[in-house]
């Protein structure tokens, strides 16, 4: 692994570390800058009556692995054996692998050519592209973006969404305040609009120049208005594909470097 300024991580939760050993894996130091928890939701009537009636879903959508993982222990104390008919769809490929691990069910993702994990990509799929009378459960957390709901409910379907866990959004430590602020890190990497906004008040000129890596092209539009230099789209939020967008950016940056020492020797 090299030395030098870390790369900058704000993954909240387990998936955290699987992210800086894919990272760490590509030859950077890591630092997670903590700026989210996750904390799962008590059981509300809503959700009871969704458990129950999980039978009657034609389709369930689920947002992240949390979400999964949430719906796993709910679904744990309810049904044994889950009913079979029901179709699996999943924003992105962590979130189809915790449900395939947890429920052993088969999940639909974005189709490939989309070329990322966006609930944009996932409705391009034929199947979610006329649902008249079709219950639609959506398993998400509190808050967050609201297109997927509306564009199925506009397709015809009868959409109940949940929400299981709350996102709590924190202050970095202070010494990773100051490093975010005096772009004293080799890459920042996040894959979450709400956060990307969140840690905008610490960031700095020095900030805004170092480079950015993001998992969808609307987080890019996102950073590219915040004022981030062009950041690097990788193909998804998976923990491989954010590590090798950080190498392709730090390799480009390493190469601007040495160009630069070059021109002024």
């Amino acid at each position: 692994m090299t030395g030098g300024p870390p790369v900058l991580i704000c993954r909240p939760g387990e998936r955290a570390a699987a992210l800086a050993s894919a990272i760490e894996a590509a030859g950077f130091p890591v630092a997670n800058l903590d700026a989210m928890e996750l904390e799962a939701l008590p059981e509300s009537p809503a959700m009871r009556q969704a458990w129950l009636d999980f039978d009657l879903f034609h389709k369930v959508v689920v947002i992240s692995p949390f979400a999964a993982e949430c719906l796993h222990q709910a679904l744990d104390r309810y049904w044994p054996q889950l009913p079979l008919g029901t179709a699996w769809y999943a924003v992105g490929s962590a979130t189809a692998e915790t449900l395939h691990e947890r429920l052993g069910v088969r999940v639909r993702l974005p189709p490939a050519a989309a070329g990322e994990d966006t609930s944009e990509a996932l409705l391009q799929l034929a199947s979610l592209r006329s649902l008249d009378a079709q219950r639609v459960l959506l398993v998400a957390g509190e808050g967050g973006r609201t297109l997927l709901a509306d564009t199925l409910a506009s397709r015809g379907a009868r959409v109940t969404r949940l929400a299981l866990y709350r996102r709590r959004l924190q202050p970095p430590p202070p010494t990773l305040q100051e490093c975010l602020a005096r772009g004293e890190f080799r890459a920042l990497v996040v894959s979450s609009g709400e956060i990307l906004e969140h840690l905008a008040r610490w960031c700095t000129r020095a900030t805004l120049n170092q480079p950015l890596i993001v998992s969808s092209r609307r987080l890019a539009t996102l950073a590219d208005n915040l004022g981030f230099r062009t950041p690097v789209v990788a193909p998804g939020a998976t923990p491989a594909a954010l590590a090798d967008a950080v190498a392709m950016a730090c390799g480009q940056e390493d190469a601007d470097v040495d160009q630069d020492d070059l021109e002024k020797g």
